[in-house]
This record gives structure tokens, C-alpha cells and sequence, in this order.
């Protein structure tokens, strides 16, 4: 019983007293951002066809779909092509600073608010890979995401140097940042364009208000209880929305696994054959013809599929199973985008992935990152990453959870 109530006390210490898996948010940060980053770059000579009025989902038809679900998007506020274009240049510059790692507690939330914006607009648009996006970039809010790897990790060891100089290190652009958003959203709340679905208007008011009472309680604290105290909740929110994303990630390959083994296609076989020769899912079409020219390669890419994603979630108990079946998926998830043509939804399904990775391996990555930048950019003035300024603990047995 002792023994039991040292475990239960230890874990409860560990998930209130630090943001478990700083590398692995990181990496999720990055590579959700990245990605749509990239595919809005990708589609910007088609934008006005995707997401704007040139597109055959009109304008009219969507506001009546959005009267119906009550989906939250800024493009219902005004069906001109001005507007389209503010908000999609919006939707590049929040994936741009996010990626960047740039005042991530802010740049989370309008990365939420400029993925929901355009996909939303056009809810036919999408792949699995969107909706990965979709999920994924509201679970990051709930993150500390900019821990590690991050403009916003920079700028903490720039003000802990400072600070042990005896010298003021004030942030004047936070607090100015949040005033203007606080004062658009209500703006736009009494004028009534935040209505509909109470989730987002919900959780953006959630955002600001927190954010408030951090910097109120930062600055007029007399003691440091009140700070602790945050810090607790928001590593809670912080581990629990990374518990979400593990569960999210285990329950797209669990459903995906077995709804193959239910179809025909895939029971006999056949289910990577027809792709192959679809001119949609081609871009190489030699590199298709040869992969599907030989019959045991079909069978084994399509039964190892549907056995990788069956398995994968009962893996996460042996760590060095877990890893080996990581890189069989990411290695998956490559070939995907190079021989069908989907590097978007790959690029999702690894970020995704990148939650399991193990800590050690995405330090040594930093690290290769880091003395390639420093030979292609040598300065004087960097300083290594340290890492996050809490006490770094080893890679608990259960892989399932992000080691830290």
C-alpha cells in the first residue's frame, strides 16, 4: 500500500511540476505548422478556387451549411475577395510564427483560428490529412509548445542572463499583442460575428482571460504561490492535452487498421494495387508501374499495412517494439508521398507520429540541427539549447508516454 502511494504521489508530482515531452511538443509544433504552412504556399495560385469566391462551393451555399453546423470561420464575415485575401495572408503569417516558435501562446490560438477559418469555408476540400490539422492545431493551444527549439525559449534564456546581471528585461510586446487581440474579439462579439458553434468564442475568451490573469499575477504578485499555482494548471493542461494527442494518434491507425480488415480489398490484397494505376495517386508513373508489377510486394506493402496500424497501439508498451514500428510507419508515410502524391496527409501522419518519438533521438537531431546552422551561419553569440528549464528526468518503461 506504501509502495502504491509513493507511486500515485510520484506521478501526480511529475505531471503538476513539469510540461512532460518539451522535444516531442516541439516537434508537433513544428511539423503541423509546417505543413500547412507549406500546402497554403503550394495552393496559393489556387486559393481563390480552394477556399475564396472563385471556388465552386460558393459563398451563399457555405453561409447555409454554417447556419446549419455553426462552424466558426472568418470568411463568413464578408463574401468579398479583399477579405479572402487579408485572411488567408493571416492564416500563412500564423503558421509562419508558430513554426518559428514566435510568442507560441499567441501564435497557437491564431493558427487555431486561420486553420478553422479556411477549412471550414470549404469542408469539401479536405483529405484525412486536413483533418489531422483540423484536430491537432486545438489540441496545440493547450500546449507549451515553444519550451524547446523556439523563438520564445531564446528570448527566456535572454531574460534569465539579463536578470542574473541585476539588469530589467521587460517584455512590452506581449502584453500590447493580447490588448489588440482582446480588443478585435470583443469588437467582434458585439457586433455579433462570433456566434454560432460556443466552442471557439468559448476558448478564445478562455485564452485571453488567462492570459490576463498570467501577466496581472506575474507583475503585482507579492509572493510566488499565485505564479506557482499557474504554472501547476498549465502544466496540467499541458500534459493532459499531450495525452490527447497520444489517444488521438492510437485511435486514427487502431479504426484505420481494422476498417481495412473489413474490406474486401483488402483481404485479398488487392487494396494498393488500384491506386497504382490511377492517374490521381501517380505522379511518377514509372515508379508506380514497377512497384505494381510485382505481385509480392503488393501483398506485402497491403497485409503490413493493415498489421502495422492494427498493432501499433499495443506496442506502445515495449519501448524498443514501439520505435521499431515508428520508423517502419514513418518510412511508410513517406513512400505514400512520393509514389501516390500525398505529401501533405504524410507530413500530418509524422507530425502526428513524432509524439512517441523518444527524447534522446530528437536531441541528437537537434543537435546535428544545430552544428549544421552553426556552419552554414557561424556566430559568435550563440549559446547552445540547453533545454527546458525543469529538471530532466530519464525515459519512464511505458513508452506510451512522452519522455521528458
Amino acid at each position: 500500500m506504501n509502495r502504491f502511494a509513493l507511486g500515485l504521489s510520484g506521478a501526480i508530482a511529475r505531471v503538476t511540476e513539469s510540461a512532460l515531452g518539451p522535444y516531442q511538443t516541439a516537434v508537433i509544433r513544428i511539423g503541423f505548422a509546417a505543413t500547412w504552412l507549406l500546402f497554403l504556399l503550394r495552393e496559393f495560385p489556387h486559393r481563390a478556387e480552394l477556399y475564396g469566391p472563385d471556388g465552386p462551393w460558393s459563398w451563399r451555399l457555405a453561409d447555409e451549411l454554417i447556419g446549419q453546423n455553426g462552424a466558426f470561420t472568418l470568411l463568413m464575415w464578408s463574401g468579398g475577395r479583399v477579405w479572402f485575401e487579408v485572411v488567408y495572408g493571416f492564416a500563412v503569417l500564423a503558421a509562419l510564427l508558430l513554426m518559428l516558435g514566435w510568442r507560441t501562446r499567441t501564435t497557437s490560438v491564431l493558427f487555431m483560428v486561420g486553420v478553422l477559418s479556411l477549412q471550414n469555408r470549404s469542408v469539401f476540400m479536405g483529405d484525412g490529412g486536413d483533418n489531422v490539422v483540423h484536430l491537432m492545431c486545438i489540441y496545440l493551444v493547450f500546449t507549451r509548445c515553444g519550451r524547446v527549439w523556439s523563438l520564445d525559449a531564446r528570448r527566456a534564456r535572454r531574460a534569465e542572463e539579463a536578470h542574473a546581471r541585476g539588469e530589467a528585461f521587460p517584455d512590452r510586446t506581449g502584453p500590447a499583442l493580447w490588448a489588440v487581440l482582446g480588443l478585435t474579439l470583443a469588437a467582434a462579439t458585439a457586433v455579433g460575428r462570433v456566434d454560432g458553434d460556443p466552442m471557439v468564442p468559448a476558448l478564445l475568451w478562455g485564452c485571453l482571460l488567462a492570459q490576463a490573469l498570467w501577466w496581472l499575477v506575474g507583475r503585482y504578485a507579492r509572493t510566488a504561490e499565485p505564479r506557482i499555482l499557474l504554472d501547476v494548471v498549465a502544466n496540467i493542461l499541458h500534459n493532459g492535452a499531450l495525452l490527447v494527442i497520444m489517444a488521438e494518434a492510437c485511435l486514427i491507425y487502431a479504426t484505420a487498421g481494422w476498417y481495412k480488415i473489413q474490406g474486401s480489398r483488402w483481404q485479398d490484397g488487392t487494396a494498393v494495387y488500384y491506386p497504382l494505376h490511377l492517374d490521381y495517386f501517380s505522379p511518377w508513373p514509372a515508379l508506380a508501374d514497377a512497384l505494381a508489377s510485382s505481385g509480392t510486394m503488393v501483398m506485402l506493402v497491403t497485409y503490413g499495412t493493415v498489421l502495422v496500424q492494427v498493432a501499433f497501439p499495443f506496442t506502445l508498451l515495449h519501448r524498443r517494439l514501439k520505435n521499431a514500428l515508428l520508423a517502419v510507419m514513418i518510412t511508410e508515410h513517406v513512400v505514400i508521398a512520393v509514389v501516390l502524391g500525398l505529401p501533405f496527409f504524410s507530413l500530418a501522419m509524422i507530425a502526428a507520429d513524432a509524439v512517441f518519438l523518444p527524447t534522446t533521438l530528437l536531441r541528437r537531431l537537434g543537435g546535428w540541427a544545430v552544428a549544421a546552422r552553426d556552419r552554414v551561419l557561424p556566430r559568435a553569440d550563440r549559446t547552445p539549447d540547453p533545454g527546458p528549464p525543469v529538471p530532466e528526468q530519464p525515459e519512464p518503461s511505458h513508452a506510451g508516454s512522452p519522455a521528458t
